[in-house]
């Protein structure tokens, strides 16, 4: 990480806002068309795994946020929920998700977002992620904070585990794996003030870096998912790590971000639990 940083010096101040710029015109462009199709599909599609739906709003979101990006940044790869990765070669790599939250949407419930995030090297450093129904759009660059319509934010001053909102999801794979995070989901409620799922994990991530959740832990995740959320809650105060253990790497697919004073709390009791056994889905 050290390396990286010493690296991303080479990246002048002006370019970083530049790129962040870009990332958040990407996000508004992408949020504009899911804004004229919800509650007015056409066509909804599964993508072969159960739950998993695509619809002609995320085809025409992603393919306008791909033409703004070629325009403005042509030296830097894409990657894309839709599309998966193109064939340039550079350290930065866009991410798009040009909706999160397409099982929300496909049923009118407003819980979703466009989210654009940039990696160096495989490491966020900008973020924005547009969630219209709220008519908020949040952003966060490296080592300039985090904001949301224009205001810094930052995470919850939650002092303890029992105080504290937490939210989760669930993997695709959650049909066919036993370590799914129902267990988790199960005991956390317990232990909180109650645990959300909302169903977008860039509008999760947005929440715990404004403070309106405390913790937010997930796993099966992608790089689209995680790219931008992750450096808006860094960017606002939060912690970010692996989970149950470890330390935060996009590749992994999971996530535990958090107000920094329930860190410890939340880390242990994830690491103690066992997954539910097969005879609770028969």
């Amino acid at each position: 990480m050290d390396r990286i940083n010493s690296e991303l010096k080479a990246i002048p101040e002006e370019k970083l806002k530049e790129l962040l710029k870009v990332a958040k015109e990407s996000a508004l462009i992408g949020s504009k068309v899911l804004k004229k199709y919800f509650n007015k599909l056409r066509n909804i599609e599964s993508k072969g795994r159960k739950g998993d739906l695509v619809t002609n709003a995320d085809i025409e979101s992603e393919e306008k946020i791909k033409e703004y990006l070629t325009r403005e940044t042509s030296y830097i790869s894409i990657l894309a929920e839709e599309a998966g990765q193109d064939e340039k070669v550079s350290d930065l790599q866009w991410c798009i998700d040009p909706l999160d939250g397409t099982t929300n949407f496909v049923h009118g419930y407003p819980f979703y977002a466009t989210s654009i995030g940039l990696l160096f090297k495989n490491i966020p450093i900008i973020g924005a992620i547009s969630i219209p129904s709220m008519e908020e759009i949040y952003w966060g660059c490296i080592g300039n904070g985090a904001f949301c319509n224009g205001e810094k934010i930052k995470v919850s001053q939650a002092k303890s585990l029992e105080d504290s909102l937490l939210v989760t999801g669930f993997a695709y794979d959650r049909f066919q794996v036993l370590d799914n995070n129902y267990a988790e989901f199960c005991k956390l409620t317990h232990k909180t003030r109650g645990v959300r799922r909302g169903g977008a994990a860039a509008v999760d991530l947005a929440y715990v870096a404004s403070g309106k959740i405390d913790g937010y832990w997930e796993r099966g995740l992608e790089k689209w998912d995680l790219a931008a959320g992750s450096i808006i809650v860094k960017e606002a105060g939060g912690y970010l790590s692996n989970y149950p253990s470890g330390d935060f790497d996009i590749s992994t697919g999971r996530i535990l971000a958090c107000t920094p004073s329930i860190e410890r709390e939340l880390k242990y009791e994830l690491s103690d639990v066992k997954p539910l056994e097969k005879k609770y889905y028969d």
